[in-house]
């Protein structure tokens, strides 16, 4: 061991010597450009620069890091990517139905996608798939499907639920720049971006002849392991984003969240609101963390709220809206953002489920939220938001769409069943 590790020694001093010149010129100094780049490849043979091989353990990734074999079931009661982990990577893609599609056609349609979902899903490729290896680590791979008013109106019309239409007009929104409406929508969500990037191309590949896709939108959270499990993440403006959110455990989650018997056809489905939020960050930037803190009503530090000292809480300690700063002013602000969220009213809440987007132009959040019913829901709390919260100032709603999330299925069942029958 000891004659090994001198060896390896030997080499790399070697390298530390030569003149690096000769690798531009080509046989300065003695040392050719072969033997430059043999040197060079001595080097990473010894794993000076943590290439594949070292010896050095800092720079091995612990086994828990490899994830791309783990996989999330696709059947169940409701359908997988609301309430299982986020993916670090989503992508919601809308389509538009063809003019000839009819409900015999979207039956074969959803037959399609159905088999697709249950085999990427679960690390196995589609038939005919020219890429099979790419199937093969869906690290997490959920494949969720929403339908619009258009596509319920092709099968059952007299069945579209009121909600499942375009939201009313707010009047901070700026609508209109592509990312509205749709027939069909998928969301695609992955800890890889790789096995997101081919299911979305096998899916879009089994649309072909049913419908042509309308918008896409790529989102992201924090990379798996990037941070403690089940940390709220952070959106592109500092802020610990969602922290007053219901979860699947509470006692009431399911008559916030799930359709039941009563929603017919949809029972186990949600409705789904997406708003594609665009964040003014250069202006954003200009103000100081005071401001900042008090546009939103919590610590960017740790995102305990302002009615409480700092350093005695956390994101989770409860809002108090009643107390007083030391000037007597409400120490959240009248027109903060928690403030004119909040509500009164438990049944006036929403599931959440965000993510960032950057796409090198403009900069923001997709936010992703469930709920029985928009109108009940979202829409009031999303009135009081336009009325008079601060955050206006740096965020503007450029997209809109309200879809209906199917139910699960099961083995031996298609997406989407119960709208057919």
């Amino acid at each position: 061991m000891a004659r090994t590790e001198r060896s390896a020694g030997s080499r790399a001093d070697s390298v530390r010597h030569f003149d690096r010149r000769a690798l531009l010129t080509g046989g300065a100094v003695g040392v050719g450009l072969g033997g430059a780049l043999g040197a060079l490849g001595a080097l990473a043979g010894t794993g000076a620069l943590g290439a594949p091989g070292s010896s050095d353990a800092s720079v091995a990734a612990p086994d828990d890091a490899w994830f791309g074999a783990d996989t999330l079931p696709c059947h169940g009661t409701h359908q997988a990517g609301v309430t299982t982990p986020p993916g670090a990577h989503i992508r919601f893609v809308a389509y538009q139905l063809r003019p000839e599609v009819d409900a015999a056609a979207l039956q074969r349609m959803f037959r399609v996608l159905t088999e697709d979902i249950e085999g990427l899903t679960s690390g196995e490729s589609p038939l005919a798939d020219p890429e099979p290896e790419l199937a093969a680590r869906p690290a997490r791979l959920t494949i969720t499907v929403g339908v619009g008013a258009e596509l319920v109106n092709r099968v059952r019309p007299e069945q579209r639920p009121e909600w499942l239409a375009p939201l009313p007009a707010f009047s901070r929104d700026r609508l209109g720049a592509g990312y509205d409406g749709g027939d069909l929508l998928l969301i695609v969500q992955a800890d890889d971006t790789m096995p997101l990037a081919h299911a979305h191309r096998m899916l879009h590949r089994d649309l072909a002849g049913f419908a042509d896709p309308l918008w896409s939108q790529q989102g992201f959270r924090g990379a798996r392991g990037a941070d403690e499990s089940g940390r709220t993440m952070r959106n592109l403006m500092g802020q610990v984003d969602g922290t007053v959110n219901p979860v699947p455990d509470d006692q009431d989650f399911d008559s916030l969240v799930w359709l039941d018997a009563d929603a017919g056809w949809l029972s186990g489905g949600s409705a789904l609101v997406l708003r594609r939020i665009r964040m003014e960050l250069d202006t954003w930037d200009r103000v100081d963390r005071p401001g900042r803190e008090a546009s939103i009503g919590r610590r960017l530090s740790d995102g305990s709220p302002l009615s409480v000292a700092a350093g005695e809480g956390d994101e989770h300690t409860p809002a108090d809206f009643n107390a007083k700063n030391e000037r007597g002013f409400p120490a959240i602000p009248v027109a903060a953002h928690i403030r004119r969220a909040h509500s009164s009213d438990p049944a006036e809440r929403i599931f959440r489920r965000a993510a960032n987007y950057d796409d090198g132009a403009e900069s923001g959040l997709l936010f992703a939220c469930y709920q029985r019913d928009p109108l009940a829901q979202f829409v009031p709390i999303q009135r009081r938001l336009d009325d008079a919260d601060v955050l206006n100032e740096w965020v503007t709603h450029v997209g809109s769409s309200v879809f209906a999330v199917l139910p699960g299925f099961s083995t031996g069942q298609i997406l989407g069943q119960s709208l057919f029958e």
